[in-house]
This record gives C-alpha cells, sequence and structure tokens, in this order.
C-alpha cells in the first residue's frame, strides 16, 4: 500500500519520527501536507482533525492513514509500522518493551520541548525567555542526564559492536534515539559537545542509525527538513550550556 502521513509542513516535530521509519524501510508514502494540489496540503489535514474524513478522528498530527485505518499518536503509529516492516521484535514482551521505550522517548521530547517553551506553548519564546533559560539549565543540569544516563545504561548491557537499544537488530526505538540525539545537537552544541564522552555508546548508535543506506539517502535529500525555530528542537544560544 501507499501510506499517507499526515503532518504539518515545515517542521520536523513528531512527524519526523514516523517519517524516518516509512524511509528506512523503503515503504511507499505520501507526505500529503507537503504536496499541493487537490486532496493534498493542510487543508486536507485539517478535514481529518475536524472529522471530516472519518468518525475516529485524531487529536492531532501526525497520524496515519494504512488503507482503511487512520492511526494516531507517535508511538502508536510507529508499534504498528514496526510490527509490518521488520523494525519491532516478533515476540510480544519484546514488542511492548519497545513500546515501552518510544513512549519514555516521548516523555523526554515533551521536557525538551519545555526548555523554550516552560510557560505555554501559545506564547512565543519572547513572551517567556527568562523561565526558559531556568527551565534549559535545569534540564541540562538534571533531566537530559536522566533520560540519556537510562538509554546510554540500556547500551551498556551488550559488548556487542552493533548492539542496539532492543538486542541486536535495528528497531524504531534505534531510529526515535537517532532523531532525539541529531536534535539536541542542534539545539544545545555546546552542552552536548560536552557530553560525548559521558553518552558514547548514544553517540555511536546515532552515528550507526545515519550511516544506513536509506536514512543516509534520505537525509542528504530535500525530504529532510531542516531543523527550525518552529520544532520541538530549537538552538537558542543563551539556553545551551557555557
Amino acid at each position: 500500500m501507499v501510506y499517507q502521513l499526515y503532518y504539518w509542513p515545515t517542521i520536523q516535530g513528531r512527524g519526523e519520527f514516523v517519517r524516518l521509519v516509512l524511509e528506512e524501510a523503503g515503504a511507499r508514502y505520501r507526505d500529503v501536507a507537503r504536496e499541493t494540489g487537490r486532496g493534498a496540503g493542510v487543508a486536507a489535514l485539517m478535514r481529518f482533525l475536524n472529522g471530516r474524513n472519518t468518525e475516529r478522528p485524531p487529536f492531532a498530527p501526525p497520524f496515519l492513514k494504512a488503507g482503511r485505518l487512520i492511526i494516531g499518536q507517535t508511538a502508536n503509529i510507529l508499534q504498528y509500522l514496526g510490527a509490518r516492516h521488520g523494525l519491532a521484535p516478533k515476540d510480544e514482551g519484546g514488542r511492548l518493551w519497545t513500546h515501552e521505550l518510544q513512549l519514555t522517548m516521548a516523555d523526554f521530547l515533551g521536557e525538551i520541548h519545555d526548555t523554550h517553551h516552560p510557560v505555554a506553548a501559545g506564547l512565543y519564546y519572547e513572551d517567556q525567555k527568562k523561565e526558559a533559560r531556568r527551565r534549559a539549565a535545569d534540564f541540562l543540569k538534571n533531566r537530559a542526564p536522566k533520560f540519556l544516563g537510562y538509554f546510554e545504561q540500556l547500551l551498556t548491557r551488550s559488548a556487542r559492536a552493533e548492539h542496539h537499544l532492543v538486542g541486536a537488530r535495528l528497531t524504531y526505538a534505534d531510529l526515535s534515539m537517532f532523531q532525539i540525539m541529531t536534535g539536541l545537537n542542534y539545539a544545545f552544541p555546546r552542552a552536548m559537545a560536552k557530553a560525548a564522552r559521558k553518552y558514547r555508546r548514544l553517540f555511536a548508535l546515532r552515528g550507526r542509525v545515519q550511516e544506513r543506506p536509506r536514512l543516509a539517502a534520505y537525509l542528504a535529500s530535500p525530504r529532510r527538513i531542516p531543523f527550525n525555530d518552529e520544532g520541538i528542537f530549537r538552538h537558542y544560544a543563551e539556553l545551551d550550556a557555557d
């Protein structure tokens, strides 16, 4: 089938986690809101959100149309795609564990977002810069090490050179961790440069993922939206570590 991905057309955001899985799987898909013409663009996305195209409207993008299925929530979409495209374990325990890791990453993403919007998502960053500085400082000192340390510990449990978060094979959790590490490097380059030795297995995982042929081709293509100041990962020099 040809999947239809619905997400905002100008940012990576949470939709990028879905794109990475689709690209690694070599799946055929449409990035609907980035297209033009009839049945495309943001208007097509909004028709689903308004409940015009389905009796089960998703709460927010990203959502995926797979045949007659409409699947919302990033972790839910990845769980579905992972099982269909060999990017998740075959056993139930392994699938649940991979999903659990993805949900933990979703918590992490929320905290990353709140470094630049700690008061309200509807306010401009300039309206909450003082609070953002305080929030980002705590994030870099306490919260980021808590999450990164946990995932680094998972990678230390095996001495295998090609070890991944779930066993020895690539899963969608590895692709998501790649995106988080890449995004953090963009948002907090000074802090992450200092953290490279402490989290060397996570940095190594990021390197292995970005060198995979399909991912490398995607990352070098126009399909990969550049990081910008509208997404989850934003670089504000005043929020980075000294």
